[in-house]
């Protein structure tokens, strides 16, 4: 029954999971991989599944509520739990990376003030940091917060991509404004050797070419 609540899940198909929660409501702490349902449905963009398994009162650990951006349960969490800073996830995210990318700026400054790691690398192939995950999620609060517990606004994940390049490719000046004041060098080039006024080209993203002084041909 798990697994067919997990595909549920994926599907957004709210009224099966809806049935099988009338069921079975302990179906709503199902896991697949490791992964909790609710982050499955936070994966997969599915607010009103999300709304039907929170109902059922699934347990909820520190990883959840960092990806839910519970920051009250995020702090109480960490008062009784010192290692989650540092904890990665079954699939190699840090809770940072959670609030960063799901959760929203007050989870990640709750964690930011816990001594996580503002740097911490996914351990999976994504290589992906906290500040490309705000980026990746237009989030420049989080990015800001960041930024000033000392992340690298260079830092590479997979492909050799920056979170300048991620705001380039968004059109997000306000987060490119942000990386470029904290020292971002818009030069850097990825994997494929674009950077990022070429990815602002492409993907005809005036507001950041003008930032970055240059122009649409």
């Amino acid at each position: 029954m798990s697994s067919d609540l997990i595909a549920a899940v994926k599907a957004g198909d709210v009224g099966a999971v809806e049935a099988l929660l009338a069921d079975d409501p302990r179906l709503a702490g199902a896991q697949e991989d490791g992964i909790a349902a609710v982050r499955v449905a936070l994966y997969h963009r599915r607010p009103a599944v999300l709304r039907a398994l929170l109902s059922a009162r699934p347990p909820l650990d520190g990883l959840d509520h960092a990806a839910l951006g519970w920051a009250d349960e995020l702090r109480r969490d960490l008062a009784g739990d010192s290692e989650l800073v540092g904890r990665r996830s079954a699939d190699g995210f840090t809770a940072l990376h959670y609030a960063c990318f799901f959760g929203g700026a007050g989870a990640a400054a709750v964690l930011l003030e816990a001594g996580a790691d503002p740097d911490a690398e996914a351990d999976n192939p994504s290589r992906v940091r906290p500040l490309h995950s705000a980026a990746a999620a237009r989030d420049a609060e989080s990015a800001r917060l960041l930024l000033q517990a000392g992340a690298s606004p260079d830092a590479r994940q997979a492909g050799g991509f920056t979170a300048l390049q991620a705001a380039a490719h968004h059109d997000d000046d306000a987060l490119a404004t942000l990386l470029l004041r904290h020292g971002a060098d818009p030069a850097l080039r990825n994997d494929q050797g674009a950077d990022a006024a070429d990815i602002a080209r492409a993907n005809e993203s005036a507001a950041v070419l003008a930032l970055l002084g240059a122009a649409i041909p």
